[in-house]
């Protein structure tokens, strides 16, 4: 029996022995009636007397509108509307590199009522910059809502058409290679600085603001090479204006499976990941962290939520807090060695 379910009918069993049968199973009736109409999901909190959510919540999204991160927000804020009916207020607050947001996050009342929608970089800006928060002890991750895997592409002029091809290339040619990122300490960025500490290659990182010119330089010829989002770079391999070599992340897309994975082409163990999602500030009650986990979880496994989602290239996953933390932990860890071995600052 579903676990809400069951603590109604306990609630009314209380009832049965203090009043009327009669009364005791109207009562019931009513309030299973009233579970269903919201969704099966809008339950009293355990020992607070009041429901979660009882007022809108708010949804933080530390970078602009209309990119990936700010789609994964809306797609589950909308959902979690429906379900709850409650507002949740997308709230996109650029700026820092997401440090400005996330820092709001990490201060705000642990309630349940301001989420924030982060992303790889939040585990980045640790080893970066010197924050005012703690990524991890600030925080209660409640899932990864995707993962967003890039693709190492070049410019058709390049004579290389796997990853082996390109590492020789690269060091037969010293410095020669540009790669393009959409910025210093971005994802995009490290996806090179490991590639270069795991080959020993010497390709030269040009940043950009933002993916959208280094893709157009990359189109032109101007620079050689880059690792970014499919949606960003399927387009123009399908279309001969790009040439794709593999994805970084640990196993092959399921928006592109046809491609290997860098590991798999000849640089085991290399992986990089870029995902969106959700946290709320440390204090928050389990209860309340286990409820927005086990809904945004469900709607992730919904077909309309997956199949927009994997159509803009995003993986759902719905891992458990537990999981996300274990997560989190391994990869601040693994960006902080990175920024020391490749003595990576950002000015």
């Amino acid at each position: 029996m579903n676990e809400a379910v069951r603590k109604v009918l306990t609630w009314h069993e209380i009832g049965v022995r203090l009043i009327r049968p009669g009364v005791a199973v109207l009562l019931a009736a009513t309030a299973l009636a009233t579970w269903a109409q919201r969704g099966g999901t809008h339950v009293p909190a355990p020992g607070s007397g009041l429901s979660y959510p009882a007022r809108p919540i708010r949804l933080i999204v530390p970078l602009a509108a209309g990119g990936g991160v700010d789609t994964s927000a809306r797609a589950i804020g909308q959902k979690l509307t429906e379900a709850w009916g409650q507002q949740v207020v997308i709230e996109n607050r650029p700026g820092a590199g997401g440090t400005i947001a996330t820092e709001m996050v990490a201060r705000a009342a642990p309630d349940g009522y301001t989420l924030l929608m982060a992303s790889s970089g939040h585990a980045i800006t640790p080893s970066l910059y010197k924050l005012s928060y703690d990524a991890i002890r600030d925080f209660a991750p409640i899932t990864v809502v995707v993962l967003a895997p890039n693709v190492l592409v070049v410019h058709p002029s390049l004579p290389v058409r796997s990853v082996k091809e390109l590492i020789a290339l690269a060091k037969a040619r010293p410095n020669e290679l540009l790669w393009s990122s959409s910025g210093n300490g971005s994802p995009q960025h490290f996806a090179l600085e490991l590639l270069k500490i795991m080959t020993g290659v010497r390709i030269v990182h040009v940043p950009y603001k933002g993916t959208a010119p280094g893709m157009t330089d990359l189109i032109a010829g101007r620079v050689s090479v880059t690792s970014a989002s499919i949606v960003s770079t399927m387009p123009h391999v399908n279309a001969g204006r790009l040439r794709a070599l593999a994805v970084a992340s640990g196993r092959r897309s399921q928006v592109a499976p046809q491609l290997p994975t860098v590991a798999e082409s000849g640089v085991p163990g290399y992986e990089i990941d870029v995902w969106h999602a959700t946290m709320a500030p440390a204090a928050t009650p389990k209860e309340i962290v286990a409820r927005l986990y086990e809904e945004i979880a469900r709607i992730l496994a919904q077909p309309d939520v997956r199949e927009r989602l994997l159509a803009m290239g995003l993986e759902p996953v719905g891992n458990s807090p537990d999981q996300f933390a274990a997560y989190l932990r391994a990869e601040v860890a693994k960006w902080a060695k990175v920024v020391r071995e490749a003595d990576i600052r950002i000015n």
